[in-house]
């Protein structure tokens, strides 16, 4: 493999910015104000002010490593610039760069929008405002409003789940657990429940977002302020994989009474969703919970593995292998028979 050219070379990321937006602007750009943010656990996200003409703008660079790439950033941007036009609260995208001349990797630059993405400031802030449930409204008719775009809307590049969403996604995840996790009874209960009970292709596939959850959100003392982190947008999927995947009990947060995002009661979310437009359906919403904690599990057992074999050796890495028990319990919890009353 040849060695990097000078194009390639990471480069001090405001000198790079002050760069690019100065062409994008059509006047020079100075950059003050430069805080690297928390959010994001594979991209870097900074905000900062950009000056122009004596005019300060608060933005956000969003820097998209190749390596965890899930789509190009031009057709991140398409999709939430889609999912905004039709109501959905998105950051609006200033600009998109795909030459890595300037910061080194590829990255696009949205509006900021003041609020807390941190899951328990989330909760403390809704909590001390006493707006919780009018932000769970606002959070399913946002998810509601993404379900009711075109797909075929979307621009090309944005992945497309295939005719029948649910049993590609079980045969991958089964192929994880049979090489990471053969020898867990738990596991190969629950695939055995995902199969007999599976849903079959979507009555209406839609763009889906497929991480709408708690810390993927911008959240003030008066509800919701916009959907972060679009790169796992897929178009012609199940919406109920959407609804499902924020009511798991790893996105509440200790807090496992409220099970979207550990301030929401399901009523509630539903409520929004449906009021929006959305289509409930409870049995489908049951199965990709269940998938999603699967998933889980599966994913967690990886990074373990990752880190056992060298390829990411991280103290986080390791420890996600000790959480493996804790997607069984939640597994059982989730298949148990139902009494009925």
């Amino acid at each position: 493999m040849s060695e990097p050219g000078p194009e390639t070379v990471e480069r001090d990321p405001a000198r790079g910015l002050a760069d690019f937006l100065s062409g994008e602007f059509g006047d020079r750009a100075t950059i003050s104000d430069f805080q690297f943010l928390s959010a994001g656990a594979r991209r870097r996200n900074i905000a900062f002010t950009a000056t122009v003409a004596d005019t300060p703008r608060r933005l956000v660079a969003t820097i998209v490593p190749p390596a965890v790439e899930l789509m190009p950033v031009d057709a991140e941007a398409g999709v939430r610039e889609l999912a905004r036009a039709e109501g959905v609260p998105v950051p609006a995208v200033v600009a998109t760069c795909t030459d890595t001349s300037y910061v080194g990797e590829p990255f696009l630059v949205s509006e900021h929008i003041d609020g807390e993405t941190v899951p328990r400031r989330v909760l403390r802030t809704l909590a001390a405002a006493g707006t919780a449930e009018s932000t769970a409204r606002q959070w399913g008719a946002a998810m509601a409003r993404l379900h009711l775009i075109d797909p075929a809307a979307a621009p090309d590049s944005v992945p497309a789940a295939g005719a029948d969403p649910a049993a590609e996604h079980l045969a991958e995840v089964a192929s994880v657990v049979a090489e990471l996790l053969p020898d867990r009874p738990v596991f190969a209960l629950a695939l055995r429940w995902l199969e007999k009970r599976l849903p079959g292709p979507p009555p209406r596939p839609a763009l889906v977002h497929t991480d709408m959850r708690n810390g993927n959100l911008i959240v003030s003392e008066e509800g919701l302020r916009a959907v972060l982190d679009w790169e796992g947008t897929q178009r012609f999927g199940d919406p109920m994989r959407d609804v499902a995947w924020p009511a798991l009990r790893m996105w509440r947060f200790r807090e496992d009474a409220a099970e979207f995002g550990g301030f929401a009661h399901r009523d509630t979310f539903v409520a929004g969703y449906e009021d929006a437009g959305g289509t409930f359906d409870l049995d489908r919403f049951r199965w990709w919970k269940v998938m999603g904690t699967l998933y889980w599990g599966a994913g967690l057992a990886q990074q373990a593995a990752a880190h056992l074999d060298g390829t990411v050796r991280d103290i986080v890495m390791a420890a996600s292998g000790r959480r493996v028990s804790e997607i069984e319990w939640d597994l059982l919890m989730q298949i148990r028979p139902r009494v009925k009353a």
